[in-house]
């Protein structure tokens, strides 16, 4: 498997270190490629006040910072523009006209904000304080409804449609490492995570198996996990393997635990991203970039 990360963060936004600095940590470790995915600006779209989104006034220093790398490490290292944007219903999301005009090579679309039936949104991507805290104040210490919502917001994205890369699929695990607040074996959580797998197989978008969260030592597994990693091949949707890197030192992090994943779940590839609209299947078994390991793969998407 060679390596490569489509989902990369830097100071711009909620990471540590320049895009240079990213640059020459994917040349050390051996990267074919390297994409930035800044977290798209909120406040104009949505009134919410971040402090880990890209700021509205430093999105064209952004997109130079990229640009301007992509020069430099021309014949060396491919470089790739993109951006990581909230679906937040009624408010934005990656369908929105505005991201097209933007020169970018792709999107991330996921869900970070959940809106509640009982009115205000909750950020599911806290820390376990505030988790606890906006499960009280936003769902009414309901998991289970917070888990509805969850799939139910990224079923509207999926079908809104407008990315490329469906980011961190199950990210509503990461403050439920106790099953505290809801079943990830349940068949209400396994159901809804199938509606959306069989969802992402009729878009022309792959899902990424995302390492972020066990660089962060904030889960102990992979988004999205094995489990539902057998649901989206079964359903044909491709996959890529994703660093979700906020510092240089985590590029290519656990990336031989999601090759592992990928294969329990029963690919024998994965994709790289060669520049829109091209992918690349790159085997998991055998010499990177040889012939073999293509036997078996993801079944054809549904027409």
């Amino acid at each position: 498997m060679r390596y490569s990360s489509m989902h990369t963060h830097t100071a711009f936004c909620d990471g540590h270190g320049g895009v240079e600095d990213f640059c020459r940590a994917a040349w050390d470790r051996g990267f074919v490629s390297l994409g930035f995915s800044a977290h798209a600006p909120v406040y104009r779209k949505t009134g919410i006040v971040s402090d880990w989104h890209l700021q509205e006034e430093q999105l064209s220093a952004y997109l130079e910072a990229v640009h301007a790398a992509r020069r430099r490490w021309e014949g060396k290292l491919p470089v790739y523009l993109g951006l990581e944007v909230d679906y937040i219903p009624g408010l934005m999301g990656p369908q929105d006209a505005d991201y097209r005009g933007l020169g970018l090579d792709y999107l991330i679309g996921s869900v970070h904000y959940v809106p509640s039936p009982w009115g205000g949104m909750m950020l599911v991507d806290s820390s376990a304080e505030e988790f606890q805290r906006d499960l009280g104040g936003v769902f009414r210490h309901d998991g289970e409804a917070l888990m509805e919502a969850y799939w139910d917001a990224q079923l509207g994205m999926i079908r809104a449609g407008g990315f490329d890369i469906l980011g961190h699929m199950d990210l509503i695990k990461k403050n439920n490492a106790q099953e505290q607040w809801f079943s990830s074996s349940s068949e209400g959580y396994n159901r809804r995570a199938a509606a959306n797998a069989a969802a992402l197989a009729h878009s022309s978008a792959v899902v990424e198996v995302n390492t972020g969260g066990l660089n962060r030592g904030s889960v102990q597994e992979t988004y999205p996990s094995a489990a539902i990693l057998r649901l989206l091949w079964e359903q044909g949707v491709p996959a890529i393997v994703t660093a979700d890197a906020h510092r240089p030192e985590h590029l290519g992090g656990f990336y031989e635990t999601a090759r592992e994943t990928l294969l329990r779940a029963g690919y024998t590839h994965a994709l790289l991203f060669t520049g829109q609209p091209q992918w690349t299947p790159d085997p998991l078994l055998g010499q990177p970039g040889g012939a073999g390991g293509l036997t078996g793969a993801a079944p054809p998407r549904p027409v």
